[in-house]
């Protein structure tokens, strides 16, 4: 019986990797936030992972933005020169509806994580101060929170809401089931920023996203081959429903089209081997768990054949620097500081 009350929710497990190699369970899901009610939005993720973990998932994966919710359709009100007074209070209630990092829901899905034995790549919209930021979160199975990564370029109108991440929080996290790290959404077709990714060893390459077109899959399985990872891309499934009525919430230029059930996001969520075989996906056809063996032995037999940062680099012709530093507007130097006075006699 499904845990989510959504009929629509289903399972799909493929089994069959080498079993003299060590392999991963993992699971992306393929749902919908709870949009403007975040507290709602983390009981229908413990849900999820509580399912997940059922299937014997050992790292799960969640879309981009899930935890604060991806605005699709929201103009906020801008039109160069201008916002209006509905948009600014639209963006009042989306800065309330995302969480801070660290914070109370940050320790809630540390605690999920922990209470389920499962790594867990969760999409959120974290609020620093009045600036938000796409951003993924990732935790261990002991229930300890690892770090982020921020969306370093958002797409188009989301430059209008997010933030920029910096190179500070490209990480990849070395872990008992592999390296994993994570790239958000259009992140994906940005070829330093999956170089810098390839450069730290990633073997686990989560794609949280919010896009669901067919040629996102070409994209997902260039990443594996170019890789030679395991790719795991999430993105939700969502109806007109799953978010407010107009007017609280427009969908701008399509809203007179929709129905309640009329699908605004159709998923795609998918895992691909270093191989470039689909595991798991890509499904359209609803909220879904999609779940596959992760045979870790491909990874170096793919990469006998190619290793985009060691055998198969030129970096006496090609070379990438990554500034991973943060990028502060504003540093404090404390007046406390001791200074050390010379005196002549």
């Amino acid at each position: 019986m499904a845990l989510v009350p959504s009929p629509a929710l289903v399972a799909e497990v493929e089994m069959g990797a080498d079993p003299s190699a060590p392999t991963v369970r993992a699971t992306v899901v393929q749902a919908s936030t709870v949009f403007y009610d975040t507290p709602a939005t983390l009981d229908k993720a413990e849900r999820l992972l509580a399912e997940a973990a059922g299937y014997g998932a050992q790292l799960v994966v969640f879309p981009e933005a899930f935890v604060g919710g991806y605005p699709r359709g929201s103009n906020f009100g801008i039109v160069i020169g201008n916002r209006t007074a509905k948009g600014k209070e639209e963006f009042r209630k989306y800065h309330a509806s995302a969480i801070d990092v660290p914070g109370p829901e940050v320790d809630r899905l540390a605690a999920m994580a922990g209470k389920y034995k499962v790594f867990l790549v969760m999409g959120v919209i974290e609020r620093d101060g009045y600036t938000l930021y796409c951003t993924v979160l990732f935790f261990d199975s002991q229930g300890s929170y690892l770090g982020k990564h921020r969306k370093i370029m958002p797409t188009a109108l989301e430059r209008i809401i997010w933030g920029f991440g910096d190179g500070s929080t490209i990480p990849v996290f070395e872990t008992p089931i592999g390296k994993i790290g994570a790239a958000i959404c259009w992140e994906n077709r940005m070829p330093l920023l999956r170089t810098a990714m390839y450069a730290k060893g990633i073997e686990i390459y989560c794609a949280p996203t919010a896009d669901s077109r067919d040629v996102w899959q070409a994209s997902m399985t260039h990443i594996a081959l170019e890789g030679g990872c395991f790719v795991l891309s999430a993105n939700q499934f969502c109806r007109r429903k799953d978010y407010p009525p107009p007017p609280e919430y427009v969908f701008a230029g399509t809203e007179e089209e929709l129905t309640p059930d009329s699908v605004v996001c159709a998923g795609g969520s998918v895992i691909i081997s270093p191989s470039g075989a689909i595991l798991a996906g890509p499904n359209y056809d609803g909220e879904a768990l999609i779940s596959a063996d992760l045979d870790l032995g491909e990874i170096a037999r793919e990469k006998f054949a190619f290793d985009v940062v060691g055998h198969y680099s030129r970096p006496e012709v090609l070379s990438l620097t990554v500034k991973d530093h943060p990028t502060n507007p504003v540093t404090f130097v404390s007046a406390s500081a001791k200074t050390e006075v010379s005196h002549t006699p």
